[in-house]
């Protein structure tokens, strides 16, 4: 439960700090007074944004502290499971910068808003006007009926196996438009890849290619170029090889007279070597050289084929090519191996949706069983709070579609009167009758909820005298269990409250201000007799006040 709160520099508060006990706790005010800014201090402690209109002194920062109460309630595995450090006095602060900026910490540990409102979920239910119409929600409507059936661990196995196979549902559908475009271009793939299959091509094919074609394509010029060569190296007076031998002759002769003699008839020795080996090379060139017109246009397919393939396929070489023709291979294997996949696929989500209709068949069966009780709980407060003759017909109708909490459909009717048919909430019951049937709700999921705190914002809207009492009645035996929040107009709640704080609002200079404050016996039996009879308090008011407070 919540056992303080301390506000600094947030709307109309310039500084409060107030210490709360268990139990039932009364909040009253004028309107206006600032009951919304203690709700929304509170709001924003739980994980609400934030932004700079909720600074009083735009040059400060605005600082919201609560301490709870939680030692009873095993939140020690969701502490684990955040990081976070435990304490039985768990403390949240709330910090918003004059920049704008927002910072949260659990116990001094910095958090993010998503890891507040996770944790809030465990902490305070802030029941709004707002709420009491989403009463007329068929997903309200459900949880309700799902909180009695005891249904919240099976509809979570549920959610998670329903995400999965959604999932599943997806990839099946990407697959089957998949195949379904393979399909259409199997046929000019295929054509594709047999084109090129049938080039059989080789990497480095086609440089081997050009080389070739461009010696046979000159011949001629080879062939003569290479005799010319020959005739210039061995021609027997005045040829090359002949002159390198005169000269290496010579310095024979002298290069026992020197080292560099020496090393000069060593590298006339070499090259002669080396201009007789190249003789050799162009000898063999020449004679292996034949004017070849079949090899040549041969060669010339091959290599129109080759500028055809890369311009169709809009590359630059034959290694481009083969990596198409692997692709294209590859393409059509997974088309020949998608019906597998697909039927594989599909029999797990046969599977799956086998399993979910097991899971909803088995919360549908829990729902069953619970609206009797559900709806027997609810004709029996609401006979307490002035609806003799109210009645519920909640009607399940199973459906084939998957929702998010079942496969359920229901029809959440109302008749508040004998002798009327029944017909949907917010179109039958008025807003008094609303706020009764919440109240009702409330007083009924507090039996099966281990929820430590639970704020009524005005449940009262729309009822006053002897029904006023007995809602005060219900939430003050709901506070046997938990501690309850009441913020009201009506005196009749107001008074049956263990402890009563009154906002008020005032006005300094320039600058207006609330706060709250705790009320003494005697300042309670005022607060009552006021909103009994206005400013101008009579006798007959503080006697009033006197005795509902007995």
């Amino acid at each position: 439960m919540i056992t303080s709160l301390s506000i600094k520099n947030y709307a109309l508060i310039e500084k409060l700090a107030i210490d709360f006990s268990k139990g039932f706790s009364i909040i009253t005010g004028e309107t206006g007074a600032g009951k919304s800014i203690i709700l929304g201090a509170i709001g924003l402690v739980l994980g609400k944004r934030a932004d700079l209109t909720s600074l009083k002194n735009k040059e400060e920062k605005c600082v919201i502290e609560a301490q709870f109460e939680i030692g009873k309630y095993n939140l020690k595995d969701f502490f684990e499971a955040n990081d976070l450090d435990y304490e039985d006095d768990t403390i949240i602060r709330r910090e918003i910068l004059p920049s704008g900026k927002s910072r949260a910490f659990i116990n001094d540990s910095p958090v993010n808003l998503q890891e507040l409102q996770d944790l809030s979920l465990y902490l305070i239910d802030i029941h709004s006007q707002q709420q009491t119409q989403e009463l007329s929600d068929e997903s309200v409507q459900f949880k309700i009926i799902d909180a009695i059936a005891n249904n919240s661990e099976i509809i979570a196995e549920y959610q998670k196996l329903l995400k999965s196979y959604k999932s599943d549902k997806s990839k099946l559908s990407a697959l089957l438009k998949k195949q379904s475009d393979a399909s259409k271009e199997q046929e000019y793939h295929t054509f594709l890849l047999n084109e090129l299959v049938a080039a059989q091509l080789k990497s480095g094919e086609q440089e081997e290619l050009e080389a070739d074609y461009e010696k046979l394509n000159n011949v001629e010029i080879i062939k003569e170029s290479l005799d010319k060569s020959l005739a210039i190296a061995n021609e027997e007076q005045f040829g090359v090889f002949h002159n390198l031998n005169e000269i290496k002759n010579a310095l024979q002769k002298v290069a026992p007279f020197s080292p560099e003699y020496q090393n000069l008839f060593e590298r006339i020795t070499s090259l002669t070597i080396e201009f007789d080996d190249i003789s050799k090379e162009l000898e063999n060139c020449s004679e292996k050289l034949l004017n070849d017109p079949a090899q040549l246009e041969l060669i010339n397919q091959k290599l129109q084929l080759i500028y055809n393939l890369q311009k169709k396929h809009q590359v630059s070489s034959v290694d481009d090519l083969l990596q198409i023709q692997s692709d294209l291979g590859n393409s059509l294997l997974e088309l020949d191996n998608m019906d597998e996949e697909i039927a594989s696929l599909s029999k797990i989500i046969e599977e799956k949706a086998t399993e979910l209709d097991n899971y909803a068949s088995k919360i549908h069966e829990n729902r069953v069983n619970a609206i009797p009780n559900l709806s027997a709980q609810l004709v029996a407060i609401l006979e307490t709070l002035g609806m003799p003759n109210a009645r519920f017909n909640m009607e399940l109708q199973p459906s084939e579609t998957y929702f998010q909490n079942g496969k359920d459909e229901l029809q959440f009717l109302f008749s508040a009167n004998k002798g009327t048919d029944f017909g949907l909430l917010k179109k039958v019951a008025s807003g008094g009758e609303m706020s009764r049937i919440m109240l009702a709700v409330k007083a009924i999921l507090a039996k099966y909820s281990k929820l430590p705190t639970l704020i009524f914002d005005e449940i009262d809207t729309g009822v006053s005298g002897e029904i006023a009492i007995r809602m005060g009645e219900i939430m003050k035996e709901m506070s046997t269990t938990m501690q309850i929040f009441a913020i009201t107009h009506l005196p009749q709640i107001a008074a049956k409250g263990d402890s009563h704080f009154k906002v008020s609002k005032s006005t300094i200079g320039d600058d207006t201000q609330s706060e709250l404050k705790l009320l003494a016996q005697e300042d309670r039996i005022i607060e009552i007799a006021q909103m009994l009879s206005g400013a101008n308090i009579s006798d007959s008011a503080l006697n009033h006040a006197k005795e509902l407070l007995n």
